[in-house]
Order: C-alpha cells, then sequence, then structure tokens
C-alpha cells in the first residue's frame, strides 16, 4: 500500500474543481496532492484521517485540507449513504492571484492556517455544509462568489481547530505517512484479535520499543490505547443498532465485559448503556 499523488485539473471554465460523493468507500484511498481541499461529508459514522490525525465523526464533517497533506477519503468503511462535497483549488489562489486584494485578507490567513489542516463545527459546519450542498446547482460564476462567502465565513468562524497535520515536505515525511496507514490498515483487519505488539512491529520492520516509541509518538497514545479507540469507535456502531452491550464487548475485540465498559467510559465520558439509549432512534 503506497501514498498516491493525485493528479487534479481544474473542472471546465473554472478555476477549482468540484467533486461530488465519489463513492469510494470500499477504497482505501491515502493520497496527497498540491491542491488545498474543503469537505464537507455527511454520513452516519465515518473516519476522519488526516496526516497523523486519526478520529471518527458523526452525522457530518467538515474540514480545510493544506496542500499536499496526506488524507483518507472520508467515505471509506461507511456502511450507511454518504453526501460528499469536495472543491479543490490550486495552493497559490489566493495568495498569488487575489495577493493584491485587500478584502482577501482574512481569507489569506486562514489559507496559511489551513497548513496544517482545519476541522470546523457548530453552526459554522452546518451552515457551510448546506451552502456547499448548494453549489452544484450554480453557475460558474455565481459558484466563484459563493466560494468567496464559503471561505469568509471559515475565515471569521471560532470554532476552527489546527489537526496539526505536516504535508509532505521531505522523504523522511512521507515514509512516516506511509508508516502511519499501514498501522491503521493492520488494526482495521486484526482490531478482534488479541492485541500482539510484536506482530506489527515484525510488519514495519521494527523492534517493539522502537515501534512503541513511533506510535505513541504519532498518535500520543499507546498501542494498546490505539486499538481500544478502534475497538470502542467500532462497539458504538453496534450500539447504534440496538446490540445489545454483551455482544458488543466481544463483537468489538474485548474479552472482558468489565474492562469494556470501563474503557468504554474513559474514551466516551459515559457507559455504553448511556450512550445508546441517548442515540436510538425512538428511545
Amino acid at each position: 500500500m503506497k501514498l498516491k499523488l493525485e493528479q487534479i485539473q481544474p473542472d471546465s471554465e473554472s478555476s477549482f474543481r468540484l467533486l461530488l460523493t465519489p463513492q469510494l468507500n470500499e477504497v482505501f484511498y491515502w493520497h496527497f496532492h498540491p491542491e488545498i481541499e474543503l469537505v464537507y461529508v455527511e454520513a452516519e459514522q465515518g473516519i476522519r484521517h488526516i496526516g497523523d490525525h486519526v478520529s471518527t465523526y458523526y452525522g457530518s464533517d467538515l474540514a480545510l485540507i493544506g496542500s499536499n497533506i496526506p488524507h483518507l477519503n472520508f467515505d471509506y468503511g461507511a456502511k450507511t449513504r454518504v453526501e460528499t462535497v469536495v472543491i479543490q483549488f490550486p495552493p497559490d489562489y489566493f495568495q498569488v492571484k487575489m495577493a493584491q486584494v485587500p478584502e482577501m485578507g482574512e481569507v489569506q490567513a486562514l489559507m496559511e492556517r489551513a497548513n496544517s489542516g482545519l476541522a470546523f463545527d457548530g453552526e459554522t459546519k452546518r451552515l457551510v455544509g448546506e451552502r456547499m450542498k448548494l453549489i452544484p446547482t450554480l453557475n460558474h460564476f455565481d459558484q466563484f462568489i459563493e466560494l468567496l462567502q464559503i471561505f469568509q465565513i471559515l475565515a471569521s468562524s471560532e470554532s476552527a481547530v489546527s489537526l496539526r497535520a505536516r504535508p509532505i515536505a521531505s522523504q523522511q515525511v512521507l515514509k512516516q505517512q506511509e508508516r502511519m496507514a499501514r498501522v491503521y490498515q493492520y488494526v482495521e483487519k486484526h482490531f478482534l484479535d488479541k492485541i500482539n505488539t510484536a506482530q506489527i512491529a515484525d510488519e514495519l520492520s521494527l523492534s517493539v520499543p522502537a515501534f512503541c516509541r513511533y506510535i505513541k509518538k504519532t498518535t500520543k497514545l499507546t498501542y494498546t490505547d490505539f486499538v481500544n479507540q478502534y475497538r470502542i469507535n467500532y462497539s458504538k456502531q453496534l450500539l447504534l443498532q440496538d446490540t445489545s452491550i454483551t455482544a458488543c464487548c466481544y463483537e468489538s475485540g474485548f474479552e472482558n465485559l468489565s474492562y469494556f465498559n470501563r474503557v468504554f467510559k474513559r474514551q466516551e465520558g459515559i457507559s455504553p448503556s448511556v450512550f445508546r439509549k441517548a442515540n436510538l432512534i425512538g428511545s
């Protein structure tokens, strides 16, 4: 599995590319490109994997990804309907072409912040998501104007969170990003098995101590905590299907119900039963 450089061309008669629901949920598409990307996605649940940042989103997600930052397709692994709007534009879109336009000062600053990846929540995510879904219905000129207005909303938003992702700037960084993608794929394949640090370390051609240092530095988690985080996220999908808590425990890879409850509460702040009651429709 290799990190792929995606080749992007603007749409005909447009200065950017508009991509709607690419339907790649069964494809692990770990890639990067020079273009800056604004993505809004609606799904029951999905994975946000941008650079070294890995998290789960629920309902929807809005992110601004800087130039050459590796990222996974937001619909990967989704089991339910996904709606995605992706806008990709050249990295010099504002820094060069509009550098002399004073009204674009805040937007230019936004693009600088996007160099480490940004995520947005709350009212910003809702408002921008609705506007992005309308863009395909507009002519090219109105699309451009709408995009400028969206960027101004993002630039003035107080909900922006930096993802601290690193762009591909050297072969060393590229190697680290590919290694993290291999860890993710391994965990996805083996999360039901007993945690075996020696085996994943061997897969990456690292000693166990070297792997433990790597995963801790990259994710701020131990490998056990990293796997358990994946298991808990998986268990939440089962809980939302009204699966019994005992079944959720074992079908997520845990061997002990009390340990499952303890890890779940530590990660989510509430017990599995409270989570299910709060999120099940009609409960």
